[in-house]
Parts: C-alpha cells; sequence; structure tokens
C-alpha cells in the first residue's frame, strides 16, 4: 500500500489516493467524516475551523460500500477557497494581493523559498500548511477499517500541552473518554490545567505545543523486520510521525527514559501463559528488533508551538531587507488535540501498509486467510 496527497492550503481541494488496498473491504464515509470532524474539534483551534466543514467524497476504488482493488481517490474541499480563487487560480493574474514577503520564524517560509527560488512565500506556505493533513486524515481513516476488519484498533490521546500534562497510564478502554475530552486528553483535571494554558496563551498572543499517545492495538507479531534498516517498524513509523507538520520528536514505549535505567529495568522478561508466549510488561512500546512483539504498540509524538504568532517575532522583508514582523495567517492557538487524530492517521496508514506487506492477497478474504494461517503456527 501507498499513498499520495496534492492540494493547497486555501486551493480548491485536498485530493488523496491510496493504492493497494484489497478488494471487498467494506468502507463507511460516516467514519471516515467523523475522524475530519474531529480533526476540526480540540480546545485552541482558530477561526479556519469556523469556515471549513470537512467532509469527504469518494471519487474511485470503491462501488456499492466496497474496494474494487483500485486506486481510491479520496477527496476534501476547501470552503474558504470561494475567497481566494484569484489569489489562489491556476491561471495566470497580474496581482500582488496577498503576497508575503515576511518570512515566519519556526515556519518552511524562508528555506522553501531559498530552495525554490521563490519570491513570494505563499509558493511555500499554502503547501507547507497542516491543512494537508485534512485529506491525510481521509486517507487514515480508509486505513483504520481495513485494519479494523482484524480487530486492530488505533487511538490516541493528548498528554501534556505546554507546562500542563496528565499522569494518568494509557487505558484501552477509555477511547470514548479521550474523545469527549474537549482537549483529548480523558482527564477532568488536567484538560482544566490545559484549557487554562492554552487560554493563557492566546491572551498573550502566543502558541502551545505538547505531546501526543498513540496506541495500536491487538497487532500480530511480526509486521516490520530486523533484515534491513527501512523494513525496521519503528524506523517506518518514525518517519511517518516525523512526516506531520510540527512533530520534532518520536519515542516508543519508555523511549528517552530508558536511557537512564539498567537494562534489568528497561527489558520486559517473557513468561508462557498456557500455551501462548507474552511479556510481563511493555517497556518495549509493543516493538522489538524492528518487529511487532504482539504487546500492544505505543508511541509518543512531541509537537512545537504553531509559528503564526499573533503578536510576530522579528525577520526580515525580503523585498526590501529591512527588519519586520513576521507575516500572520489565520492560525490556532493549540494544535495539539487536532495532531492527535493525524497521528492515528498516519500510523494507521503505515501500519496497513506493512499488514499488506506481510500477508498480501488481492482481496480480503485471501488476506484473511492469509492472516488466519500465521496465527495458527505463532
Amino acid at each position: 500500500m501507498r499513498y499520495l496527497t496534492a492540494g493547497e492550503s486555501h486551493g480548491p481541494v485536498l485530493t488523496g489516493i491510496v493504492d493497494g488496498m484489497p478488494a471487498g473491504v467494506p468502507l463507511a464515509l460516516a467514519a471516515i467524516n467523523a475522524d475530519l470532524a474531529r480533526r476540526q474539534g480540540g480546545y485552541g483551534r482558530g477561526g479556519r475551523m469556523k469556515i471549513e466543514q470537512d467532509t469527504a467524497e469518494i471519487l474511485s476504488g470503491v462501488r456499492h460500500g466496497k474496494t474494487l482493488g483500485s486506486p481510491i481517490t479520496v477527496q476534501v474541499r476547501n470552503r474558504d477557497h470561494a475567497n481566494w480563487q484569484r489569489i489562489m487560480g491556476a491561471h495566470a493574474h497580474d496581482t500582488d494581493e496577498r503576497v508575503v514577503t515576511c518570512p515566519r520564524p519556526g515556519h518552511a517560509d524562508l528555506p522553501g523559498a531559498q530552495k525554490y527560488g521563490f519570491t513570494d512565500l505563499r509558493n511555500v506556505l499554502e503547501r507547507a500548511s497542516a491543512r494537508e493533513t485534512a485529506v491525510r486524515v481521509a486517507l487514515g481513516a480508509l486505513a483504520k477499517q481495513l485494519l479494523d476488519r482484524f480487530s486492530i484498533r488505533i487511538m490516541s490521546r493528548v498528554v501534556r500541552i505546554g507546562g500542563a500534562a496528565t499522569r494518568r497510564a494509557f487505558d484501552p478502554a477509555a477511547q470514548a473518554a479521550y474523545a469527549a475530552c474537549p482537549v483529548y486528553c480523558g482527564d477532568a483535571a488536567a484538560a482544566k490545567k490545559m484549557m487554562r494554558a492554552i487560554d493563557a496563551a492566546k491572551r498573550a498572543g502566543d502558541t502551545l505545543g505538547g505531546v501526543v499517545e498513540v496506541a495500536a492495538l491487538n497487532l500480530p507479531p511480526g509486521l516490520g523486520s530486523h533484515v534491513q534498516w527501512d523494513r525496521r517498524l519503528d524506523a517506518r513509523l518514525a518517519a511517518a510521525v516525523m512526516g506531520v507538520p510540527a512533530i520534532k520528536g518520536v519515542e516508543f514505549g519508555l523511549g528517552f527514559a530508558a536511557a537512564a535505567r539498567p537494562g534489568s529495568r528497561v527489558h520486559d522478561p517473557i513468561e508462557l501463559r498456557g500455551r501462548a508466549l507474552r511479556y510481563r510488561g511493555n517497556n518495549a512500546g509493543g516493538v522489538l528488533g524492528g518487529i511487532s512483539s504482539g504487546a500492544p504498540l505505543l508511541l509518543r509524538a512531541a509537537m512545537k508551538p504553531i509559528p503564526t504568532l499573533m503578536r510576530p517575532l522579528p525577520t526580515v522583508d525580503l523585498r526590501t531587507g529591512r527588519a519586520a514582523d513576521a507575516a500572520q495567517e489565520r492560525s490556532d492557538t493549540c494544535a495539539v488535540p487536532a495532531a492527535a487524530v493525524v497521528l492515528e492517521a498516519v500510523v494507521a496508514l503505515e501500519l496497513a501498509a506493512l499488514f499488506m506487506e506481510k500477508f498480501g492477497g488481492d482481496a480480503l478474504d485471501e488476506t484473511r486467510r492469509n492472516f488466519e494461517g500465521y496465527l495458527a503456527t505463532l
């Protein structure tokens, strides 16, 4: 399985194509739209979310509610494009309306302009915008529906926003509580602290980042491989996670905390329960040697604060060469809850690709036979 996305933040549409989905997978459009709505939610979002009401359109690869085995095209319209048709039109226009020449510190504006030779930073920021993740969430919802046919569940929660954090451990039974919480953390006391931190940042014209935890439950052992660096499960997931805008770090299980402990307090003992081999703990986060262990996969990702500040940082105007304030685009104070939904999607897409590499099959029934035959050998 593989996928690509296309589209700009204020262009007409965002489009994604998934190739390699087996035939016969039932798909529910409502489930895709539910994830798109979750991405638009979360405390701290900005004015753009009041304009967009994201829904997905499936343009190919699905008939009568089931996949055909051919590429699946999904489209999410940008409603705000109606106000940007001249500015973002594909045809030639002689206009300097909304030209951006003051790069934002912390954004792709300046290195993108230097790389591609642009003088108008809008040519960079429109694609670099996290708006693109809307269609990745739609594609991830497709992947989740494939994984769900094999009882594999993907869920997420926010564990930190700024200086406010929850100390509660991840709970596989708390998915509804995480989703219902205004900041998607499922801890009422911590949520209040996070929301107060967001309010304070908004008053100061500032932004906040945080930490998101993603879990994959009921993964079979054997996804990924130790034999080449680019086939390792954790390497591929780390790349997918780091490919989300503003993500600056990723860890599995104990992660960096393992560096401060002796091996006796890091590695999970193995025991026999009935006829099954199990790990006594899950400090490894469900990955050993680049291969899924059968324990819940747990990863955390650190998101930096959004670079667009209402009290902008100093920069240089590329047109005049003089000191200036950074450009201001409509933005969020905090998008960490939204990032949790996006990270669910990219993890699901990568796990679905690894699942199909392991078990193959052009049709769902064939994949299931391969999967069940493998489980019988364990």
